[in-house]
């Protein structure tokens, strides 16, 4: 079992060291990733419980509320 994670490390690790345009293609993959999740994170998902709720005991009584709650659908 080793043996193969040993190879499959290998293997991944020989590819990426030859690439020329890969690595420029990761990097923007990478720097596309970072912009969605922490810069886009900060100015358009606020912390909701953090704002609308003062303490541990209330942000936990919402949602034990809303996970336990039925759906209604009409």
């Amino acid at each position: 079992m080793e043996d193969i994670i040993k190879k499959v490390f290998l293997f991944y690790y020989e590819g990426f060291k030859s690439m020329t345009v890969g690595k420029r293609l990761w990097l923007i993959i990478f720097i596309k990733l970072f912009i969605m999740f922490a810069i886009l994170k900060l100015f358009f998902f606020p912390d909701f419980l953090k704002t609308n709720f003062k303490s541990d005991s209330e942000r936990s009584n919402y949602v034990i509320e809303q996970m336990t709650s039925p759906i209604n659908n009409k």
